[in-house]
Formats: C-alpha cells, structure tokens, sequence
C-alpha cells in the first residue's frame, strides 16, 4: 500500500468510524486478514490475475491465520463469531474476491455441509485437516445447466447393494480440480441427499474451465460423476432434501454480504487517492464538486452496505438472522459494490482501465460474486415471496 493509498485508507476510516462498532476479539480478527491481504495477496494478485494463477501456497497460511472454517465451533475450527468471520471475507475481497471465494467454498460450504449434517467420523476425519489447510474441499450442487433450480438436478445416487453409485455432471465447482474431498449433492429415490466423495475414487473428474475473464486467479471447474461408487458411511447422514444444501449457500451468501464490500472498498480508497493527487486545469480533480459528488456518494452506499452487514452479523450470532435477510445483504452489497466500482473507474480515467489500479479486476470479479450463491433475480423474488406472500419463481 503506498502512502497515499494509505491516507486515503485512513480518511475513509475517520469519514465511518466503524472500529467503535466492534469488540477487541473482532478487531483481532479484523486486523490478521488484513494484514495477510495486504502483505501477501496484494503484491501478486494482479499478476496472478494475468496469468490465471491460483497460489495454493497460501491456503496453509490461511489455515494457521485460523481463518478456514472459523465460524464453525467443530474440533479445530476457531470458532470466532459472525461478525470476525464477516471482516475476514471483508479484508480478503479488498484484495481480490477469488481469496475470498476461496475461504467461502472451504469453510462455509465444504466444511459446513459436514459440520451440520456429517457423522462423527466423517468430522473427525474431514474437519482438522481442511480448517489447517492441508486439505481442500469443495462443494458440488449447481449443474450444467443451471444453478438456480436446484430440484431439478439430474445428478442421481442409486443403491447397488450396500454401496452409492453416483452419475451425473456438475458445473461451476470452486475449487474441484485443487481438492482433496467434494460434497456432492444427488437425487436419489429418497429425495436429494449429500454425499462426501474424496476426489480420488474412480469416476470422478474434475477440470478447471477456461476463457474466464473473472475470478481469474481463483479455480472454478467441471465435474463428471461417471459411476462414481462410495461405501453407504459416505453420506451425510443429516442432510435429507434441497434444506441441506440451501443452509450451506446461506452461510456463503452471508460471507459475500461483507466480501462485497471490501472490493467496494478498495475501489473507493483508490478513487480518494486519485481525486486528491491528480491535477487537471491547475488543481486536484478531487477539489472540482462534481468528483465530490461522486466520492460521497460512494461512500454513502459503502457505508449503509457495512452497516447491514454489521447488523445481519449481530442477528446471525443471536441465532435469528433469516435467508431472507441474506438474501436482502446479498442483493444489496454485490449491487452496491458494482455501482462503487464503476463510478471509480471514471475518476480514475483511462488509467482505470488498466492493472495499475485494482478497479476493473474487482468489477470483473463482482460480475461472477453476483451470480454465485444466488442471481440477482432469484434474490429479488425471494424479497418478494416475503412482501406478499406469494411465490413468483
């Protein structure tokens, strides 16, 4: 961070005062991410970015940091509260959302699904590991062709003796091709159940897509689930229906409620650096009202955007925050987020354009954070449902 990014940085902070906010426990927490963001993922994301590069060096890092599965109260796992899990997805999507994809996909998905609903064993055995970082899981639901009608999937488990034999296709899978261990979700004669498939067993393939011109320095795959046969101690048993996956999502959607914003905010503290440094007809372009215009009201909508996800982490860790709540921070940040972005991208000018600023990499990546983990659509209708009662899907 250069010094003025960092006075930038500084007179955002005293614009919001969001510190007074937050306990000492969560400052901690706060402070670790962005210490790790900003020392080790910042000085190579925007090569990592060109170069389609994920470094898999880190994910031992973010597991000594503690940050993996953090919000879990599971042997291993931290667990931190709510709202220290929401400022470390902040600080890591300030840096590059694929790092906080990354967390999200291990700890509030993978993780998740065995937390809930996994056997002791399949905790004793899965949890330690993956919350270290030594092993890397994934979360396998959305399909080819499409993610937001889940009940519709056509991947099946059937019975053949004591065993599951798995066929099917899943696409958009963060992380497959670098785990060790995939969640997989299947419909069977008993509804849609879970099972944990080490990526190992025959029949399952993973492959990294290509041409992404987003979420460049993170993985995002292909599976083929091609008689894929698992003992009958591979399922989980506490998930039975859509109910099980979708709690694993709310935990995801909830970590991007905060990660959105942290894009928001990098993009924002490169705007106030540019507005004051840059001169054009003999003075900072900061000091004309129409970028002030601009700068304020960025900063108006990043901080009503922390605000919400500040006050969904409090009903969260009081046991009473509810999906459509989620879905109401979800819309609300990556919407937000998007509008912060492009709005610094004209103060910076052409220059915005270009890797010597981290705008267009956090827009390109906001395009995939808003369809992941639910549309805009579908969030929109969920908001409705609730209003009046009545469904519209």
């Amino acid at each position: 961070m250069t010094t003025q990014t960092a006075t930038a940085a500084a007179a955002l902070d005293e614009a919001f005062s969001l510190d007074h906010l937050l306990g000492e426990e969560e400052l901690r927490w706060r402070d670790s991410a962005r210490r790790f963001a900003r020392e080790r993922i910042a000085p190579v994301i925007e090569q990592d970015f060109e170069d389609k590069h994920f470094r898999r060096e880190f994910v031992a890092e973010l597991g000594a940091l503690g940050f993996l599965g953090m919000h879990l109260k599971d042997p291993g796992c931290a667990g931190a509260g709510a709202v220290a899990y929401g400022l470390v997805c902040h600080e890591l999507e300030a840096a590059d959302s694929g790092w906080r994809t990354f967390v999200s996909v291990q700890g509030s998905l993978a993780m998740s699904a065995i937390s809930k609903f996994g056997s002791d064993e399949q905790k004793a055995e899965w949890l330690p590991p993956m919350a270290r970082g030594e092993r890397i899981g994934c979360f396998a639901l959305t399909e080819p062709q499409g993610g937001s009608d889940p009940a519709a999937m056509t991947t099946t488990a059937r019975r053949d003796g004591d065993d599951w034999v798995i066929d099917g296709a899943k696409r958009w899978i963060g992380l497959a091709a670098l785990a060790d261990v995939a969640v997989v979700w299947a419909a069977t004669e008993d509804g849609v159940r879970g099972f944990v498939v080490p990526t190992g067993t025959p029949g399952f393939t993973a492959t990294a897509i290509d041409g992404k011109l987003s979420m460049r320095a993170s993985v995002q795959c292909d599976i083929v689930l091609d008689g894929v046969r698992l003992p009958a101690s591979a399922m989980l048993p506490g998930a039975r229906g859509l109910s099980g996956p979708f709690s694993c999502l709310n935990e995801a959607r909830y970590g991007i409620v905060w990660g959105a914003m942290g894009a928001a905010r990098s993009c924002l503290e490169v705007s106030i650096e540019r507005a004051t440094s840059r001169e054009v007809f003999g003075r900072p372009i900061g000091a004309t009202q129409l970028i002030q215009q601009k700068l304020a009201d960025m900063l108006v909508e990043y901080e009503k955007g922390m605000l919400l996800a500040l006050h969904l982490g409090r009903l969260k860790e009081a046991g009473r925050l509810t999906p459509t709540q989620i879905s109401v921070g979800k819309l609300n940040s990556v919407r937000e987020a998007l509008a912060i972005a492009r709005e610094a991208r004209t103060i910076l000018g052409g220059d915005g354009i270009t890797n010597a600023f981290p705008v267009m990499r956090h827009m390109a990546n906001l395009e995939s954070v808003r369809t992941y983990e639910g549309t805009d659509e579908i969030h929109t209708l969920v908001l409705g449902r609730a209003l009046t009662g009545l469904a519209a899907f």
